[in-house]
């Protein structure tokens, strides 16, 4: 059994996809067709059932699976241990945060990455938590850092921190220094025209729920995805947001907001960590995850 057609052929399964999984993998459909159709040949049984809409694994094929994700885990796991005795830790650990996180996160976790794993490989993105816990399922990321998520099978969570949403509104003009910050009710923003983005959002089904449980429901202004653009809509006048302090400092012009906690009560939205049940770590992928959690820490606390 060849490894490199095992790999195709977890992929694929994992993906679902002939064409998704090629795109992965950076190789050809026809070739990938062609090589895990030449492991059926060899093992003689069908490992797949194609159709039109993808493929999906036979009796046989989920039993490999199985196996095949543990006999991968188990290489990478000695190629671990060689580079370890040669050099250090290796391998390619690819990882997902939110876009407001991806902003504070992104430099100083890529700092301490290579300091701590010069030998290995880190590929961050930015996606909707919805759209990660996906990719963690079919292997596309390795860890990913969840707005509120709900538990699903084959993802492992664990609490990361809380972050405080706040009420963001336009500077009125003329305005150079805050006022005195004075809280808002969670009663009182749900009367208040909001730009918000667009379910399933993390915050905005967070917002709903902790309104739902008061007896009262956001005014949506506008819906629109991207923290910039929501911002940008702020600034303008079209509403309010509810975004967290970092989102709006972290912005072009942090200048232009001003910003209100809630109460009565607080908003708060959970991250959480998020790994693969189905795919045992590595040890780079758990070195990261800890280089992650320090480092997210270390924001959060107060100076």
């Amino acid at each position: 059994m060849d490894l490199r057609q095992l790999e195709y052929f977890v992929r694929v399964a994992e993906m679902g996809s002939f064409t998704r999984a090629a795109q992965v993998l950076g190789i050809a459909q026809p070739a990938l067709s062609r090589q895990v159709r030449l492991l059926e040949v060899e093992l003689r049984q069908n490992l797949l059932v194609r159709n039109g809409r993808g493929a999906s694994p036979t009796d046989a094929g989920q039993l490999l699976l199985e196996h095949g994700r543990g006999i991968l885990h188990q290489v990478e796991r000695a190629r671990e241990e060689l580079g370890r005795v040669r050099r250090g830790l290796s391998g390619r650990v690819a990882l997902g945060l939110p876009p407001s996180l991806a902003r504070v996160l992104t430099v100083p976790l890529t700092r301490a990455f290579r300091q701590k794993l010069p030998e290995a490989q880190l590929s961050i993105s930015e996606g909707l938590s919805t759209a990660m816990q996906e990719n963690l399922l079919n292997g596309r990321l390795d860890i990913a850092v969840l707005y509120n998520p709900s538990q699903l099978p084959g993802i492992e969570l664990q609490d990361l921190l809380e972050e405080e949403l706040l009420l963001v509104q336009p500077r009125p003009p003329g305005l150079q220094e805050d006022p005195p910050p004075a809280p808002i009710t969670l009663q009182e923003v749900a009367a208040l025209p909001l730009v918000i983005p667009s379910r399933p959002n993390a915050i905005r089904m967070h917002v709903e729920s902790e309104m739902a449980a008061i007896g009262c429901r956001p005014q949506i202004a506008l819906e629109i995805d991207g923290v910039s653009a929501i911002l940008d809509l702020v600034a303008d006048g079209a509403g309010h947001a509810i975004l967290s302090h970092n989102a709006v400092m972290r912005s072009v012009r942090p200048s232009a907001y001003t910003v209100r906690a809630i109460s009565k009560p607080p908003l708060r939205i959970a991250l959480t960590t998020a790994i693969s049940s189905l795919r045992p770590s590595t040890l780079t992928q758990q070195a990261t995850l800890e280089l992650l959690r320090q480092t997210a820490l270390a924001w959060h606390s107060p100076a």
